[in-house]
């Protein structure tokens, strides 16, 4: 199935599925954050990229700014968050690898 990354209006969904990876989507309103600093997928790579918006990120000891257009890779196990601290909502394309969700 696909979807279309700008018709996700909130929270957190699972776009496509492989068998060895998949993809997802996360909305961030302002003031929201992913969650507390943690990993709930411990065995998955991920890779966040910010399609709308800004974040401030957190990936193991590293704090950093991220704005539409930038992407990151969390390893395994790293913990990390992301915080939308603007005043409009951010949107994030994910690629999990292996599957996470």
């Amino acid at each position: 199935m696909t979807r279309n990354l700008h018709e996700v209006r909130d929270g957190f969904i699972v776009l496509e599925n492989a068998e060895e990876l998949q993809s997802a989507a996360m909305v961030l309103a302002p003031g929201e954050a992913s969650g507390p600093l943690s990993n709930e997928h411990g065995d998955s790579e991920q890779v966040l990229f910010v399609a709308e918006g800004e974040l401030e990120a957190q990936v193991g000891e590293r704090k950093f700014q991220m704005r539409a257009g930038d992407s990151v890779i969390v390893p395994k196990n790293a913990p990390h968050r992301f915080i939308n601290r603007s005043a409009s909502r951010a949107l994030t394309f994910n690629v999990y690898a292996p599957k996470a969700y």
